[in-house]
């Protein structure tokens, strides 16, 4: 049975507040027990008990914010329906892709989510007619609808970042979208490897994050004998000719500072 304190489920489909579960049940006798045990001690176990009285009201406190929490994010969620329906939408964005479909977006979301967009969707009815599309030249189809998924919802399936995440940090980058571009840096940074950090490193490097090229160039320096000579080096050493450089001074002053004191 699904329990009205341990459950996953959100608040608005759980079941009444009298339906516990066995183990939850346990728990709070044997907490009931040991409250009526130290009350009948010695007063010395004064201390004990408004200890854990405070602990019962903290933990009390913690899970209505939770509730509270999951009720806001169900609320919003109402907000990202509009878009996978496409309820009222009144403009167009598209791929810069060759026959890519567009996709069906509101104005008034684009503008709050973007700076960019708010200026390009303000227009004098009076001088010219309101757009009814945008283009959005570097990024495919998919981009694009992962891209409004994200500026309706603030999330993204994991393997749709995974997938998107280098085209996203650059058009957060590109369009003036703070969020999703510290959303796609989070990613980048706890999801960095040895096959990856060298796109990292050229990511972080146009999108001007200082501590991501940084944890990029650290990382590389530490994995360099494999990253050196992994099969994209070469291709990212002539495209980013800049960045190889980078990359060897970092190096060498990592060997430098770990070299032994010769006598």
């Amino acid at each position: 049975m699904d329990c009205s304190i341990c459950s996953s489920l959100p608040v608005i489909l759980r079941p009444p507040r009298n339906t516990i579960c066995g183990s939850c049940y346990d728990g709070a006798k044997c907490l009931i027990n040991l409250i009526n045990k130290l009350q009948s001690d010695k007063p010395a176990n004064k201390a004990t008990i408004n200890t854990l009285m405070n602990a019962s009201k903290w933990i009390i406190d913690l899970k209505n914010r939770e509730e509270e929490l999951e009720e806001k994010i169900v609320y919003l969620g109402e907000f990202s329906a509009a878009f996978r329906h496409r309820i009222h939408t009144d403009i167009e964005l598209k791929s810069g892709f060759a026959a890519s479909r567009s996709v069906s977006a509101h104005r008034a979301l684009l503008a709050t989510r973007s700076e960019i967009f708010k200026n390009l969707l303000e227009s004098d009815g009076c001088k010219a007619a309101p757009i009814e599309a945008i283009t959005l030249p570097e990024l495919s189809h998919e981009e694009v609808e992962s891209l409004l998924e994200f500026l309706y919802g603030g999330d993204l399936a994991e393997e749709k970042l995974e997938k998107h995440v280098y085209s996203l940090a650059l058009a957060a980058d590109k369009y003036d979208i703070p969020y999703l571009q510290k959303f796609c840096e989070r990613y980048m940074f706890r999801s960095m490897n040895c096959d990856n950090a060298l796109d990292v490193l050229e990511i972080a490097e146009v999108c001007s994050c200082r501590a991501l090229k940084e944890s990029a160039l650290d990382f590389i320096v530490r994995n360099m004998d494999e990253i050196v000579f992994s099969s994209g080096f070469e291709a990212f050493a002539l495209k980013n000719p800049h960045l190889s450089v980078q990359v060897t001074r970092a190096s060498l002053m990592d060997a430098k500072k770990n070299r032994p004191n010769s006598a």
